[in-house]
């Protein structure tokens, strides 16, 4: 199915979750904070949201610093 992260098409599995999503994107759920469809997804409901085709990802990086 295809979705959109950040503006960029994607393929993903059928059924894939956000939290299978992230692996493959190489993304610590504790780094990121996603919207999906302009929803902002709780980390803890990553592992159970299940994606569907057209979803529209924005996944923004936590950067630390000073």
């Amino acid at each position: 199915m295809q979705i959109f992260v950040n503006g960029r098409q994607r393929t993903v599995p059928e059924g894939a979750t956000l939290a299978q999503l992230l692996a493959q994107l190489e993304l610590q759920a504790h780094h990121v904070a996603v919207e999906i469809n302009m929803e902002l997804v709780p980390r803890a409901q990553h592992e159970r949201h299940r994606l569907a085709d057209g979803d529209r990802l924005e996944v923004v990086t936590l950067v630390g610093g000073g």
